[in-house]
């Protein structure tokens, strides 16, 4: 067998010349012993998938709120997945690293609280009152640095810095987070974040079929959809949306590339602008798809009705909690720096939705109120 030098080496000769290399380029934040037989990145991906965050995220929501809609309807892990596949999909083409852009796709919705973006408001209303913010991107940074251990280390799952730069760089609409990094961020730090919006896009429409809160004959109006549905033959919209979105990106980021003149990974982090993106044309019909799914899915009554449950539910466990903190709140509060409000925090974004809504109804007022 190869050592795995020489498996790198030749690893590194398939990637174009602006990709991260398998080694890495700006190491781990504490220095460990190469693996024998994997990759960096793929010690770091095998990492991030075996922590108990991940495995929560099988119950929590993504639009449609656990326990009201049909078990095909997707979560925070099929969506997750979804943006996997359509990374390393986009990464294998445009000749980027597969494993780097794997890992900052698994880990990047880590740190999202039950009850989707209701519940991310409610926590940040929450701690706004307290002195503080919450925003997922940073929960989930926190996560992979603080609070997830990995034996033998004492804290967090020290990933090399090119994951960390990536989850930091992550940004959706949703998303309002303040950049910390001087450099621009890989193409790979690009490519999920862009992977992210085609996945929740062409599934958010699927699950809005089924749910029979969309209707195609609407959604045949938009331009998007006229655009998916005339490529080819397609076992789902899904699909056909997701293989509009992407043919156009590989066309306008190959055209990017060039025109930007982008040789090197220098020339990613020193001086480029955005080269992984749609062109004009298609990010206005994208734009327009979005706004009829705000408008339509987002904002309909039995969506709301599940989601302002669900905002109740996290503010209500908050501020019982401020005043009687559990063990594990204790806990976290006294191996991660002493801040009682951090520790609530920490425990009520990484509940599921079930959890939160079993504690919730086992609160003592909840039980009176019975």
């Amino acid at each position: 067998m190869k050592s795995l030098e020489d498996r790198m080496s030749a690893a590194n000769t398939i990637l174009a010349p602006y990709a991260v290399p398998h080694e890495g380029t700006l190491g781990r934040v504490t220095l460990e012993a190469p693996d024998s037989t994997r990759y960096p990145f793929q010690r770091d991906r095998d990492r991030i998938v075996y922590t108990k965050e991940t495995r929560r995220l099988m119950g929590k929501t993504q639009v449609f709120v656990s326990g009201e809609s049909n078990d095909h309807n997707r979560t925070r892990l099929t969506h997750t997945a979804e943006v996997v596949i359509i990374s390393r999909n986009i990464a294998r083409a445009l000749g980027l690293n597969e494993d780097l852009v794997e890992c900052i796709a698994l880990a990047h919705d880590l740190g999202h609280p039950p009850f989707g973006h209701a519940g991310e408001d409610a926590l940040n209303d929450w701690m706004k009152d307290n002195g503080s913010s919450f925003e997922h991107n940073k929960q989930s940074l926190r996560i992979v640095e603080v609070l997830t251990k990995h034996p033998p280390l004492q804290q967090g799952l020290n990933p090399n810095r090119e994951v960390l730069e990536g989850m930091m760089k992550h940004r959706t609409p949703h998303d309002n987070p303040e950049d910390t990094i001087p450099r621009n961020p890989s193409l790979e730090a690009l490519v999920v974040n862009i992977a992210d919006e085609i996945a929740y896009t062409g599934h958010d429409v699927d699950d809005g079929l089924r749910e029979g809160i969309l209707k195609m004959e609407d959604l045949n109006q938009i331009e998007l959809i006229q655009c998916a549905q005339a490529r080819k033959t397609h076992a789902s919209l899904n699909s056909a949306i997701v293989d509009a979105l992407v043919s156009d990106l590989y066309e306008e980021t190959d055209r990017q590339i060039q025109e930007q003149n982008i040789h090197t990974l220098d020339d990613v982090y020193e001086r480029s602008d955005n080269p992984v993106r749609f062109s004009e044309q298609m990010r206005k019909k994208l734009d327009e798809l979005r706004h009829y799914l705000k408008e339509n899915m987002y904002l309909h009554a039995d969506v709301l009705k599940g989601t302002e449950h669900g905002k109740h539910i996290v503010t209500t466990l908050c501020k019982h909690y401020k005043n009687n903190p559990n063990e594990q709140i204790l806990t976290l509060q006294e191996a991660n720096g002493g801040d009682l409000i951090e520790a609530i925090k920490d425990h009520v974004a990484g509940m599921t939705d079930d959890y939160a809504l079993a504690t919730f109804s086992a609160l003592p007022q909840q039980q009176e109120g019975a």
